[in-house]
C-alpha cells in the first residue's frame, strides 16, 4: 500500500462546507440512519485520471459486450468489441488526433460515453505504462503539452473505487464502512481543489482505481453506508484519514497546518500505540532542506523532490551521518483523523463503524447527503 500521508495533508487546505444545513438531516452515530428509503442518486464528480504519467497518448477501449461513442467535434466514432474496439488519442499541435482501424478524426477535444450519452464501462491506457477500467463518461483534451483525461462518474462509484484502493487487504467490513463515509465526506465537501475538474486520482486528493466487483467487501461497505457523510455543526467536512497514526492522532495545528471546518482532536489509538509502524529513511542533506519533525509543510517539500515514501510520517528523529540524514520514525501518513490501522483493529474487536467514527472524529455526526444529481 502506498504512503497516504501527504495527500491527506493537502486536503486540509481546502475543506469546503458546500451544502446548506437544511439539505442534511442529522443522524445520531449511536442510533444509525433514519428509516426513510435511501436516495439512490447522490451526484456526479469529475476526476482527472492518469495525469501522474504525463501522457502524450491514450488508448481507449470498449470492453467485451459494451459500446462506446466517441464524439470529436461534429464527427462520431463507435467502438464495439465485435467490430472496432479501440482508438488511440494523441496531440498534434493544439489539436487531438483520434485514430481507429478505419477512421482518423481531428478535434479540439474528445468526449466518450455510452449510447445516448450514458455512463459506460471503458478501459483507458497510457501505452506501455498503465491501463485502468472505469465506469462513467470521459473527456480528453490537450493541457500544457500533455493529455488531460477527466472521468465523470457517480459519487458512489467513486467512493467504492477509493475504498478499494485506499484500504489494506483483509480489512473488516465495519472498518471499510467507516472509511467509505470518510471518503464520501471528502468528495462531498472537498471540491474546488482543481480548475476544470473536482479531484485528481493521486495522493493530492484520494486514490481512485478500477471500481471493485459488487461482491467485494469494499463495494458492500459503500452500499451499506450509501449517501452517509460526516458533519460538524450541520455541515459536511472533507474528512482526513491516515494509514497509521503512531499511537495518537494529530491536529492540523500540531503539524503547522491551517485550521479546517472540523476541529480535529488528538485521540489515543491503542493499535498503533502497542504495535507502531516503524520506518527508517536515509536522505541526502542537500535534499532534506528544512525538514523537521511535526511539520507537514517541510515533509511535503521533501516528498515532492524524493517521493512520498521518503518521509512516511511526521513523527521521527534525525541523526546526521556525514552528508546524509538518518531518519527513524513511527506511523505512516500525517496522523490526522481516522487511523486505518486503528480502525481495522477496532473492527476486529467487534466495534461498529459508528463506534469507529465516534472515536476518531469526536463531536461529529453522521448525516444523509441528499443533494440532487448535478455537476458544479
Amino acid at each position: 500500500m502506498r504512503n497516504k500521508g501527504s495527500h491527506k495533508f493537502a486536503r486540509s487546505l481546502t475543506l469546503l462546507a458546500i451544502l446548506a444545513a437544511n439539505c442534511i438531516p442529522q443522524v445520531s452515530m449511536a442510533h444509525g440512519r433514519d428509516a426513510e428509503p435511501r436516495v439512490r442518486s447522490y451526484g456526479l464528480i469529475r476526476v482527472s485520471v492518469l495525469g501522474l504519467f504525463h501522457p502524450k497518448e491514450f488508448v481507449v477501449t470498449s470492453p467485451s459486450g459494451h459500446a462506446l461513442v466517441l464524439e470529436a467535434g461534429k464527427q462520431d466514432l463507435v467502438l464495439e468489441s465485435s467490430e472496432i474496439s479501440s482508438a488511440s488519442i494523441r496531440i498534434e499541435g493544439s489539436a487531438l488526433v483520434i485514430t481507429s482501424q478505419k477512421q482518423e478524426l481531428r478535434a479540439a477535444s474528445l468526449a466518450v460515453a455510452g449510447r445516448g450519452g450514458a455512463s459506460e464501462d471503458f478501459i483507458l491506457a497510457v501505452p506501455g505504462k498503465i491501463e485502468r477500467r472505469y465506469h462513467g463518461t470521459l473527456v480528453v483534451q490537450p493541457s500544457l503539452g500533455n493529455l488531460l483525461a477527466v472521468v465523470t462518474l457517480d459519487l458512489e462509484t467513486a467512493v467504492a473505487s477509493v475504498v478499494a484502493a485506499e484500504s489494506a487487504p483483509g480489512t473488516p467490513l465495519e472498518a471499510l464502512k467507516a472509511n467509505a463515509i470518510a471518503a464520501r465526506s471528502y468528495f462531498v465537501a472537498g471540491r474546488g481543489r482543481h480548475k476544470g475538474f473536482d479531484f485528481c486520482d493521486t495522493t493530492h486528493c484520494q486514490f481512485l482505481r478500477t471500481p471493485p466487483p459488487p461482491t467485494s467487501f469494499a463495494a458492500q461497505a459503500v452500499e451499506a453506508t450509501q449517501g452517509l457523510v460526516l458533519t460538524y455543526q450541520s455541515q459536511p467536512f472533507a474528512a482526513m484519514y491516515t494509514r497509521s497514526c503512531g499511537g495518537r492522532t494529530r491536529t492540523p495545528a500540531q503539524l503547522g497546518l491551517p485550521s479546517s471546518d472540523y476541529p480535529y482532536y488528538p485521540v489515543l489509538c491503542e493499535r498503533c500505540r502497542q504495535h507502531p509502524m516503524r520506518w527508517t529513511s536515509y536522505l541526502p542533506v542537500a535534499e532534506a532542506g528544512s525538514l523537521r519533525s511535526s511539520d507537514e509543510n517541510t515533509r511535503l517539500a521533501v516528498a515532492q523532490r524524493l517521493g512520498w515514501g521518503a518521509v512516511p510520517s511526521n513523527e521521527f528523529s534525525i541523526v546526521r551521518k556525514g552528508d546524509h540524514l538518518l531518519l527513524a520514525g513511527v506511523g505512516n501518513g500525517h496522523g490526522i483523523g481516522l487511523c486505518q490501522a486503528g480502525a481495522k483493529a477496532m473492527a476486529e474487536s467487534g466495534a461498529s463503524f459508528h463506534e469507529i467514527l465516534r472515536h476518531y472524529y469526536p463531536n461529529a455526526n453522521i448525516a444523509e447527503y441528499s443533494a440532487r444529481n448535478s455537476l458544479n
